[in-house]
């Protein structure tokens, strides 16, 4: 089920109802409401998964259970590797199976001998990196004795398939989400309608933002060989705009959803495109995934409490899974690696922590100097990203060739043609409107860059009749500046 769909319109207020009006009093029905709200939620894009992700869910659970009172080393191992086989197995049958029969082919037909391994028509299930990470944080951090094992399976159950952040994240805890089934939820007017500011800012984000630049990237992408440097690389800005708004536009809602069922998630963005530095960049962009390889694997490999050398290999490590977590193609890798080397200048002069507060605290202004961070940090991120959307890896050499060729200096090699293959966009006259969107949004997110999301404080001083006029002219603008309908981009990961 999408967020941005009919159905979920329908959806959404019907559970409402029923958690705050009909089992208000009885925090296990509750509960279990949450838990046949979710199933219904993830099961509406295909039924047949939901056996994978119940499975998940009870051998997680017992893991939990036989670690309590269990002190042999070696058993609570076994249990935390029978925990870990199990659901990375799952994971990688059906998101990398046919990646690595694929690969093994080719390496033997590179070395002269053919051989046949069938690949198989294996559908990735929604959500399965997202699930798979959050409920092995339970397992890890019972085994690390960091969380008490849960008995209630009601509420561990609701904890893993919680239906707002189900699919695209964020990847919560269980020390942080679980325990908050464990109590009484009380309905609060103001966290409710923050919930509903955060949401109507995660609408704007991806049905304004990034659907309408996604037409651009889209074609750009697809048609690049018609197109100059310069236009390729615009292609390139809209995409970074489109999977920004995409994925924050996400994770906006689904934290605002959760609020209004009186649940806290953790935040997952926090205006990464106002990073000086590329460190900077990776604490704020999609926080759940970057803190949970720190503490899951980062730290264990030793983290940054050790040698230069083991600095630099841990962070490629780190770089290079997390590209591959995101997809079974070595663009995602290479995509990891480019990261990895971006960031090692930071590692190596130990300045990788120089920037933890907010760009220009308490001004209106960044200095030049933080402006041309800015600039440098975000024109990185976008060549980066180039092998984030491209097919294949010879897609994005040839891409990125055509954008270091001389023909970057050329005008942009758009026309009325080649837009009125767009669909929804007749002429070059609507491109301006996405702009002028494109920097009413960058403005925004400057303004409201100290808070959890651009419009959390936003407007909060106006007098009331302005600030609900300014509510009121943004659902205008997601009802007419509305691109086409596209699938969340993380949805395939």
């Amino acid at each position: 089920m999408l967020f941005n769909s009919i159905d979920f319109a329908i959806f959404l207020p019907v559970v409402f109802i029923l958690y705050w009006f009909v089992f208000k009093k009885n925090l296990r029905l509750q509960n279990f409401l949450i838990v046949a709200a979710s199933y219904t939620f993830y099961g509406w894009w295909d039924y047949r998964f939901l056996t994978l992700i119940f499975f998940s869910t009870v051998v997680d659970f017992l893991v939990g259970i036989a670690l309590i009172g269990e002190e042999k080393q070696y058993k609570r191992k076994l249990l935390l590797m029978t925990s870990i086989f199990i659901n990375i197995g799952f994971l990688g049958f059906f998101k990398y199976y046919n990646f690595f029969v694929d690969n093994f082919v080719e390496v033997f037909t590179f070395f002269g001998r053919e051989i046949k391994i069938n690949s198989l028509k294996i559908i990735l299930p929604v959500g399965i990196s997202f699930y798979t990470f959050q409920t092995l944080s339970y397992s890890i951090d019972v085994y690390r004795k960091k969380l008490e094992p849960t008995k209630d399976f009601i509420a561990f159950n609701a904890f893993v398939s919680f239906f707002p952040q189900l699919v695209a994240g964020p990847i919560e805890r269980a020390t942080n989400l679980l325990p908050q089934f464990y109590n009484k939820r009380h309905f609060s007017y103001n966290k409710a309608v923050d919930g509903l500011r955060q949401i109507l800012w995660g609408f704007f984000k991806k049905i304004v933002i990034a659907d309408n630049c996604a037409e651009y990237a889209n074609y750009f992408f697809n048609n690049s060989e018609q197109f100059n440097g310069s236009t390729l690389l615009l292609g390139a800005v809209f995409f970074a705009f489109q999977i920004y708004g995409d994925f924050s536009g996400y994770s906006d809602i689904a934290i605002g959803t959760s609020r209004l069922f009186g649940i806290d998630l953790m935040r997952n963005f926090a205006y990464p495109y106002f990073s000086r530095d590329i460190a900077e960049f990776w604490r704020r962009w999609h926080i759940s995934l970057s803190s949970w390889f720190r503490d899951y694997v980062y730290i264990p490999l030793g983290g940054s409490k050790t040698s230069t050398f083991y600095k630099i290999r841990n962070t490629f490590i780190i770089f290079i899974v997390s590209g591959f977590w995101h997809g079974a193609n070595w663009t995602f890798i290479i995509w990891g690696l480019l990261n990895a080397l971006y960031i090692m200048p930071s590692i190596i002069l130990k300045r990788n922590r120089k920037y933890l507060e907010i760009i220009a605290k308490n001004k209106y202004l960044p200095s030049l100097k933080e402006f041309l961070s800015v600039l440098i940090t975000f024109f990185l991120t976008v060549i980066a990203w180039v092998f984030f959307r491209a097919r294949n890896l010879r897609h994005a050499l040839d891409y990125l060739s055509e954008i270091f060729s001389k023909t970057l200096f050329q005008k942009p090699s758009f026309s009325d043609e080649s837009f009125s293959r767009i669909p929804f966009y007749e002429s070059e006259t609507l491109f301006k409107p996405t702009i002028g969107l494109i920097i009413f949004f960058i403005i925004i997110e400057w303004l409201g860059r100290s808070h959890q999301y651009a419009l959390e404080r936003f407007g909060i001083g106006w007098n009331k009749f302005v600030r609900w006029a300014f509510y009121l002219f943004l659902f205008v603008i997601i009802y007419y500046f509305a691109g086409a309908k596209q699938v969340f981009i993380y949805f395939q990961f």
